[in-house]
Protein backbone atom coordinates (compact mmCIF):
# COMPACT_ATOMS: atom_id res chain seq x y z
CA UNK A 1 0.00 0.00 0.00
CA UNK A 2 1.44 3.37 -0.96
CA UNK A 3 2.33 5.79 1.87
CA UNK A 4 0.17 8.92 1.87
CA UNK A 5 2.16 12.16 2.16
CA UNK A 6 0.44 14.66 4.48
CA UNK A 7 1.14 18.41 4.11
CA UNK A 8 3.79 19.55 6.54
CA UNK A 9 2.49 21.44 9.61
CA UNK A 10 5.94 22.49 10.86
CA UNK A 11 6.34 26.28 10.45
CA UNK A 12 9.34 27.73 8.71
CA UNK A 13 11.19 29.17 11.72
CA UNK A 14 13.55 31.04 9.46
CA UNK A 15 10.75 33.52 8.74
CA UNK A 16 9.53 33.67 12.34
CA UNK A 17 12.65 34.32 14.43
CA UNK A 18 14.02 37.88 14.12
CA UNK A 19 17.63 38.32 13.16
CA UNK A 20 19.99 38.56 16.08
CA UNK A 21 21.84 41.86 16.11
CA UNK A 22 24.66 42.97 18.39
CA UNK A 23 23.57 44.91 21.43
CA UNK A 24 24.26 48.61 21.09
CA UNK A 25 24.77 51.22 23.76
CA UNK A 26 21.76 53.51 24.10
CA UNK A 27 22.36 56.86 22.39
CA UNK A 28 22.69 59.90 24.62
CA UNK A 29 19.45 61.90 24.42
CA UNK A 30 19.87 65.12 22.49
CA UNK A 31 19.88 68.31 24.49
CA UNK A 32 17.61 70.91 22.89
CA UNK A 33 19.08 73.73 24.99
CA UNK A 34 21.30 75.91 22.76
CA UNK A 35 24.88 76.66 23.69
CA UNK A 36 25.06 79.74 25.93
CA UNK A 37 26.45 82.89 24.39
CA UNK A 38 29.97 83.92 25.31
CA UNK A 39 29.83 87.68 25.92
CA UNK A 40 32.88 89.80 25.20
CA UNK A 41 34.97 90.36 28.31
CA UNK A 42 35.04 94.11 28.95
CA UNK A 43 38.32 95.80 29.84
CA UNK A 44 38.93 96.43 33.54
CA UNK A 45 37.25 99.57 34.90
CA UNK A 46 39.01 102.70 36.09
CA UNK A 47 39.11 102.20 39.87
CA UNK A 48 41.04 105.39 40.73
CA UNK A 49 37.94 107.05 42.19
CA UNK A 50 36.00 103.89 43.06
CA UNK A 51 34.45 103.35 46.48
CA UNK A 52 35.16 99.82 47.62
CA UNK A 53 32.80 97.88 49.87
CA UNK A 54 32.62 94.57 51.70
CA UNK A 55 30.56 92.25 49.45
CA UNK A 56 27.09 91.25 50.62
CA UNK A 57 24.28 89.02 49.43
CA UNK A 58 21.83 90.75 47.11
CA UNK A 59 19.98 87.82 45.51
CA UNK A 60 17.31 87.49 48.18
CA UNK A 61 14.31 86.60 46.02
CA UNK A 62 13.42 85.07 42.67
CA UNK A 63 12.98 88.62 41.33
CA UNK A 64 16.52 89.55 42.41
CA UNK A 65 17.79 86.45 40.65
CA UNK A 66 16.06 87.42 37.41
CA UNK A 67 17.56 90.92 37.64
CA UNK A 68 20.99 89.34 38.02
CA UNK A 69 20.49 87.03 35.01
CA UNK A 70 19.83 90.02 32.74
CA UNK A 71 22.59 92.20 34.19
CA UNK A 72 26.06 93.22 32.98
CA UNK A 73 27.49 91.38 36.00
CA UNK A 74 26.04 88.08 34.75
CA UNK A 75 27.70 88.74 31.39
CA UNK A 76 30.96 89.66 33.13
CA UNK A 77 31.10 86.38 35.09
CA UNK A 78 30.12 84.30 32.06
CA UNK A 79 32.67 86.05 29.84
CA UNK A 80 35.43 85.55 32.41
CA UNK A 81 34.74 81.84 33.03
CA UNK A 82 34.33 80.99 29.35
CA UNK A 83 37.36 83.13 28.53
CA UNK A 84 39.44 81.07 30.95
CA UNK A 85 38.11 77.90 29.34
CA UNK A 86 38.90 79.14 25.82
CA UNK A 87 42.46 79.95 26.90
CA UNK A 88 43.29 76.27 27.56
CA UNK A 89 41.79 74.65 24.45
CA UNK A 90 44.03 71.70 23.41
CA UNK A 91 46.59 72.63 26.07
CA UNK A 92 47.98 70.06 28.54
CA UNK A 93 49.11 71.20 31.98
CA UNK A 94 52.73 70.43 31.12
CA UNK A 95 52.64 73.01 28.30
CA UNK A 96 52.85 75.83 30.85
CA UNK A 97 56.27 75.92 32.49
CA UNK A 98 57.06 77.68 35.75
CA UNK A 99 59.29 80.11 33.86
CA UNK A 100 56.32 81.08 31.67
CA UNK A 101 54.39 82.41 34.67
CA UNK A 102 54.33 86.12 35.41
CA UNK A 103 55.45 87.36 38.86
CA UNK A 104 51.84 87.85 39.98
CA UNK A 105 50.97 84.23 39.09
CA UNK A 106 53.91 83.09 41.19
CA UNK A 107 52.68 85.28 44.06
CA UNK A 108 49.19 83.74 43.87
CA UNK A 109 50.70 80.26 43.87
CA UNK A 110 52.75 81.11 46.95
CA UNK A 111 49.54 82.27 48.71
CA UNK A 112 47.92 78.90 48.01
CA UNK A 113 51.09 77.16 49.24
CA UNK A 114 50.84 79.12 52.49
CA UNK A 115 47.18 78.17 52.80
CA UNK A 116 48.09 74.49 52.54
CA UNK A 117 50.79 75.01 55.16
CA UNK A 118 48.01 76.28 57.45
CA UNK A 119 46.12 73.03 56.83
CA UNK A 120 49.16 71.01 57.85
CA UNK A 121 49.61 73.20 60.93
CA UNK A 122 45.97 72.67 61.94
CA UNK A 123 45.40 68.91 62.17
CA UNK A 124 41.83 67.70 62.71
CA UNK A 125 40.50 66.59 66.07
CA UNK A 126 40.38 62.83 65.63
CA UNK A 127 38.49 62.52 68.90
CA UNK A 128 35.34 63.50 67.06
CA UNK A 129 35.39 60.24 65.13
CA UNK A 130 32.72 61.46 62.74
CA UNK A 131 32.34 61.15 59.00
CA UNK A 132 30.72 64.58 58.98
CA UNK A 133 32.66 67.85 58.93
CA UNK A 134 35.45 68.24 61.50
CA UNK A 135 35.06 71.38 63.61
CA UNK A 136 38.81 72.12 63.51
CA UNK A 137 38.08 73.41 60.00
CA UNK A 138 36.84 76.61 61.68
CA UNK A 139 40.26 77.10 63.28
CA UNK A 140 41.84 76.78 59.85
CA UNK A 141 39.48 79.47 58.49
CA UNK A 142 40.40 81.75 61.39
CA UNK A 143 44.08 81.40 60.46
CA UNK A 144 43.27 82.13 56.79
CA UNK A 145 41.44 85.30 57.77
CA UNK A 146 44.41 86.42 59.90
CA UNK A 147 46.90 85.81 57.06
CA UNK A 148 44.67 87.26 54.33
CA UNK A 149 45.74 90.90 54.71
CA UNK A 150 49.44 90.10 54.20
CA UNK A 151 48.60 87.83 51.27
CA UNK A 152 46.84 90.63 49.41
CA UNK A 153 49.60 93.09 50.17
CA UNK A 154 51.90 90.59 48.46
CA UNK A 155 49.75 91.07 45.35
CA UNK A 156 50.34 94.83 45.44
CA UNK A 157 47.04 95.88 47.04
CA UNK A 158 47.73 98.53 49.66
CA UNK A 159 44.29 100.01 50.38
CA UNK A 160 42.53 98.42 53.36
CA UNK A 161 39.12 99.05 51.79
CA UNK A 162 40.18 97.26 48.60
CA UNK A 163 41.60 94.34 50.57
CA UNK A 164 38.40 94.07 52.61
CA UNK A 165 36.38 93.69 49.42
CA UNK A 166 38.67 91.33 47.52
CA UNK A 167 39.66 89.05 50.40
CA UNK A 168 36.03 88.22 51.13
CA UNK A 169 35.86 86.07 48.00
CA UNK A 170 39.08 84.21 48.79
CA UNK A 171 38.01 83.58 52.38
CA UNK A 172 34.66 82.24 51.16
CA UNK A 173 36.27 79.94 48.59
CA UNK A 174 37.46 77.33 51.10
CA UNK A 175 34.01 76.29 52.35
CA UNK A 176 31.30 77.33 54.80
CA UNK A 177 32.34 77.89 58.39
CA UNK A 178 28.98 77.08 59.99
CA UNK A 179 27.96 74.04 57.98
CA UNK A 180 31.55 72.80 57.37
CA UNK A 181 30.66 72.04 53.76
CA UNK A 182 31.92 72.87 50.30
CA UNK A 183 30.41 72.99 46.81
CA UNK A 184 30.35 74.67 43.42
CA UNK A 185 29.28 77.99 44.98
CA UNK A 186 32.53 78.13 46.97
CA UNK A 187 34.47 77.17 43.85
CA UNK A 188 32.77 80.10 42.08
CA UNK A 189 33.98 82.42 44.86
CA UNK A 190 37.55 81.51 43.98
CA UNK A 191 36.92 82.34 40.33
CA UNK A 192 35.34 85.67 41.33
CA UNK A 193 38.43 86.39 43.46
CA UNK A 194 40.50 85.98 40.29
CA UNK A 195 37.97 88.15 38.44
CA UNK A 196 38.49 90.89 41.06
CA UNK A 197 42.24 90.70 40.44
CA UNK A 198 41.49 91.14 36.73
CA UNK A 199 39.23 94.12 37.47
CA UNK A 200 42.08 95.67 39.48
CA UNK A 201 44.52 95.06 36.58
CA UNK A 202 46.64 92.77 38.74
CA UNK A 203 46.21 89.88 36.30
CA UNK A 204 45.67 90.30 32.55
CA UNK A 205 44.34 88.30 29.64
CA UNK A 206 47.87 87.10 28.95
CA UNK A 207 47.73 85.30 32.31
CA UNK A 208 44.53 83.33 31.59
CA UNK A 209 46.27 80.12 30.56
CA UNK A 210 48.38 80.17 33.72
CA UNK A 211 45.36 81.08 35.84
CA UNK A 212 43.72 77.81 34.81
CA UNK A 213 46.62 75.38 34.43
CA UNK A 214 48.68 76.67 37.35
CA UNK A 215 46.53 78.68 39.76
CA UNK A 216 43.17 76.92 39.50
CA UNK A 217 44.86 73.51 39.44
CA UNK A 218 46.79 74.46 42.60
CA UNK A 219 43.53 75.58 44.22
CA UNK A 220 41.99 72.23 43.25
CA UNK A 221 44.87 70.36 44.91
CA UNK A 222 44.49 72.55 48.00
CA UNK A 223 40.77 71.83 48.23
CA UNK A 224 41.41 68.09 47.96
CA UNK A 225 43.77 68.42 50.92
CA UNK A 226 41.18 70.44 52.88
CA UNK A 227 38.38 67.99 52.04
CA UNK A 228 40.54 65.02 53.04
CA UNK A 229 41.69 66.68 56.27
CA UNK A 230 38.43 68.13 57.61
CA UNK A 231 35.89 65.85 55.88
CA UNK A 232 33.96 68.75 54.38
CA UNK A 233 30.42 67.71 53.56
CA UNK A 234 29.03 68.24 50.04
CA UNK A 235 27.04 71.48 49.86
CA UNK A 236 23.55 70.78 48.53
CA UNK A 237 24.49 67.31 47.33
CA UNK A 238 22.06 65.35 45.20
CA UNK A 239 23.97 62.18 45.93
CA UNK A 240 25.17 60.03 43.05
CA UNK A 241 22.99 61.90 40.55
CA UNK A 242 25.24 64.95 40.59
CA UNK A 243 28.29 65.45 38.41
CA UNK A 244 30.62 65.61 41.40
CA UNK A 245 30.16 66.06 45.15
CA UNK A 246 32.33 69.18 45.28
CA UNK A 247 33.71 70.59 42.02
CA UNK A 248 32.35 71.61 38.62
CA UNK A 249 34.92 73.71 36.77
CA UNK A 250 37.59 70.96 36.39
CA UNK A 251 35.17 69.28 33.98
CA UNK A 252 34.59 72.44 31.93
CA UNK A 253 38.26 73.44 31.79
CA UNK A 254 39.28 69.79 31.34
CA UNK A 255 36.94 69.25 28.40
CA UNK A 256 38.47 72.32 26.72
CA UNK A 257 41.94 70.87 27.22
CA UNK A 258 40.87 67.68 25.42
CA UNK A 259 38.73 69.36 22.76
CA UNK A 260 40.59 68.01 19.68
CA UNK A 261 42.77 65.33 21.24
CA UNK A 262 43.89 62.80 18.61
CA UNK A 263 43.31 59.61 20.64
CA UNK A 264 41.86 60.29 24.13
CA UNK A 265 38.08 60.00 23.79
CA UNK A 266 35.32 60.60 26.36
CA UNK A 267 35.11 56.81 26.89
CA UNK A 268 38.75 56.85 28.05
CA UNK A 269 37.63 57.82 31.57
CA UNK A 270 36.88 54.10 32.08
CA UNK A 271 40.47 53.08 31.31
CA UNK A 272 42.59 53.07 34.44
CA UNK A 273 45.86 53.16 32.49
CA UNK A 274 44.73 56.28 30.62
CA UNK A 275 43.72 58.00 33.86
CA UNK A 276 47.05 57.07 35.43
CA UNK A 277 49.17 58.17 32.47
CA UNK A 278 47.37 61.37 31.49
CA UNK A 279 45.53 62.43 34.68
CA UNK A 280 48.25 64.90 35.67
CA UNK A 281 48.14 66.60 32.26
CA UNK A 282 44.38 66.82 31.73
CA UNK A 283 42.12 68.17 34.44
CA UNK A 284 39.04 66.18 33.40
CA UNK A 285 40.88 62.88 33.71
CA UNK A 286 42.54 63.94 36.94
CA UNK A 287 39.20 64.81 38.53
CA UNK A 288 37.65 61.49 37.47
CA UNK A 289 40.64 59.71 38.97
CA UNK A 290 40.22 61.64 42.23
CA UNK A 291 36.48 60.90 42.34
CA UNK A 292 37.24 57.18 41.90
CA UNK A 293 39.74 57.32 44.75
CA UNK A 294 37.17 58.76 47.18
CA UNK A 295 34.46 56.16 46.62
CA UNK A 296 33.87 52.84 48.37
CA UNK A 297 32.20 51.31 45.31
CA UNK A 298 34.05 50.34 42.12
CA UNK A 299 32.80 51.80 38.84
CA UNK A 300 31.51 55.14 37.59
CA UNK A 301 28.18 53.57 36.67
CA UNK A 302 27.50 53.02 40.37
CA UNK A 303 28.88 56.09 42.11
CA UNK A 304 28.81 58.70 39.31
CA UNK A 305 26.16 57.75 36.74
CA UNK A 306 26.10 61.22 35.19
CA UNK A 307 29.83 61.04 34.41
CA UNK A 308 29.24 57.53 33.09
CA UNK A 309 26.48 58.79 30.77
CA UNK A 310 28.57 61.72 29.55
CA UNK A 311 31.39 59.33 28.59
CA UNK A 312 29.24 57.97 25.74
CA UNK A 313 29.36 61.34 23.94
CA UNK A 314 30.90 61.08 20.48
CA UNK A 315 33.39 63.91 20.93
CA UNK A 316 34.88 66.25 23.48
CA UNK A 317 33.16 69.14 21.71
CA UNK A 318 29.83 67.61 22.80
CA UNK A 319 31.13 67.29 26.35
CA UNK A 320 32.56 70.81 26.42
CA UNK A 321 29.36 72.31 25.05
CA UNK A 322 27.35 70.37 27.62
CA UNK A 323 29.56 71.65 30.41
CA UNK A 324 28.97 75.25 29.32
CA UNK A 325 25.22 74.65 29.36
CA UNK A 326 25.50 73.01 32.77
CA UNK A 327 27.53 75.89 34.24
CA UNK A 328 24.80 78.32 33.27
CA UNK A 329 21.88 76.04 34.18
CA UNK A 330 23.20 74.43 37.38
CA UNK A 331 25.29 77.26 38.85
CA UNK A 332 24.35 80.73 37.60
CA UNK A 333 20.65 79.96 37.04
CA UNK A 334 20.19 78.02 40.27
CA UNK A 335 18.73 80.26 42.98
CA UNK A 336 19.83 77.92 45.82
CA UNK A 337 23.44 78.44 44.66
CA UNK A 338 23.31 82.09 43.67
CA UNK A 339 21.43 83.35 46.74
CA UNK A 340 24.76 82.92 48.55
CA UNK A 341 26.63 84.99 45.94
CA UNK A 342 28.31 88.18 47.14
CA UNK A 343 28.26 91.55 45.35
CA UNK A 344 30.65 94.42 45.93
CA UNK A 345 31.92 97.24 43.73
CA UNK A 346 34.13 95.18 41.41
CA UNK A 347 31.39 92.61 40.80
CA UNK A 348 28.38 94.88 41.35
CA UNK A 349 24.71 94.25 41.95
CA UNK A 350 22.18 96.07 39.78
CA UNK A 351 19.65 98.70 40.75
CA UNK A 352 16.48 97.22 42.15
CA UNK A 353 18.03 94.18 43.82
CA UNK A 354 17.17 93.67 47.49
CA UNK A 355 19.49 94.32 50.39
CA UNK A 356 19.68 92.34 53.60
CA UNK A 357 18.42 95.36 55.56
CA UNK A 358 15.28 95.51 53.43
CA UNK A 359 14.28 91.99 54.42
CA UNK A 360 13.78 93.19 57.96
CA UNK A 361 14.44 89.83 59.58
CA UNK A 362 14.98 90.39 63.27
CA UNK A 363 15.21 86.74 64.32
CA UNK A 364 17.31 83.83 63.09
CA UNK A 365 14.30 82.47 61.26
CA UNK A 366 11.53 84.69 59.92
CA UNK A 367 8.73 83.70 57.58
CA UNK A 368 8.62 85.54 54.27
CA UNK A 369 5.24 84.11 53.32
CA UNK A 370 6.27 82.34 50.10
CA UNK A 371 7.60 79.02 51.34
CA UNK A 372 11.01 80.38 52.26
CA UNK A 373 12.46 81.60 55.52
CA UNK A 374 15.30 83.92 56.39
CA UNK A 375 18.00 82.15 58.36
CA UNK A 376 21.30 83.39 59.68
CA UNK A 377 24.55 81.59 58.87
CA UNK A 378 27.86 82.99 60.07
CA UNK A 379 26.23 86.32 60.89
CA UNK A 380 24.65 86.78 57.46
CA UNK A 381 20.92 86.37 56.76
CA UNK A 382 19.79 84.68 53.57
CA UNK A 383 16.87 82.76 52.11
CA UNK A 384 16.45 79.10 52.93
CA UNK A 385 14.26 77.03 50.63
CA UNK A 386 12.25 74.31 52.34
CA UNK A 387 12.37 71.41 49.89
CA UNK A 388 13.01 67.70 50.02
CA UNK A 389 16.46 67.97 48.48
CA UNK A 390 17.76 70.51 50.97
CA UNK A 391 19.13 72.46 48.01
CA UNK A 392 19.83 75.63 49.94
CA UNK A 393 22.35 74.62 52.54
CA UNK A 394 22.56 70.94 51.76
CA UNK A 395 21.30 67.79 53.38
CA UNK A 396 23.59 66.46 56.08
CA UNK A 397 25.57 64.15 53.80
CA UNK A 398 28.63 62.44 55.28
CA UNK A 399 31.85 63.02 53.41
CA UNK A 400 32.54 60.31 50.81
CA UNK A 401 36.24 60.96 51.44
CA UNK A 402 35.72 60.21 55.13
CA UNK A 403 33.96 56.94 54.35
CA UNK A 404 36.75 55.80 52.02
CA UNK A 405 39.47 56.71 54.51
CA UNK A 406 37.62 55.00 57.36
CA UNK A 407 37.41 51.80 55.30
CA UNK A 408 41.14 51.87 54.64
CA UNK A 409 41.97 52.57 58.30
CA UNK A 410 39.90 49.59 59.40
CA UNK A 411 41.71 47.29 56.98
CA UNK A 412 38.59 46.53 54.99
CA UNK A 413 38.19 46.17 51.25
CA UNK A 414 39.09 49.40 49.53
CA UNK A 415 36.39 49.01 46.87
CA UNK A 416 33.29 46.91 46.52
CA UNK A 417 32.51 45.83 42.96
CA UNK A 418 28.82 46.64 43.29
CA UNK A 419 27.11 48.72 45.97
CA UNK A 420 25.25 45.79 47.52
CA UNK A 421 27.84 42.99 47.56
Amino acid sequence: MATQHLPSTIPNLKDKIPRLEPRRRRPVPSNPIPLPDTPSLPPPPDTSSQTFQVPTRRILSARDHQLFLSSPTYNLITAFVFGLSDAVVDTPVSAVKDDDCSPVIKSILSILDEAEALVQATPPDDAEGSRFGNKTFRTFLDKVKTASHAWHQKLGISSQDTISEVETYLNQSFGNRTRIDYGSGHELNFIVWLLCLYQLRIVARADFKSLVLKVFLRYLELMRAIQSTYYLEPAGSHGVWGLDDYQFLPFLFGASQLLHHPFITPLAIHQELTLEEFGDDYMYLGQVSFVNSTKTVRGLRWHSPMLDDISSAKSWSKVEGGMRKMFVAEVLRKLPVMQHFLFGSLVPAVEGMSTEAEIGASNDEDELGDGTIVVEHNGVKHLHNLNSWGDCCGIKVPSAIAAAQATRKNGGETLRRIPFD
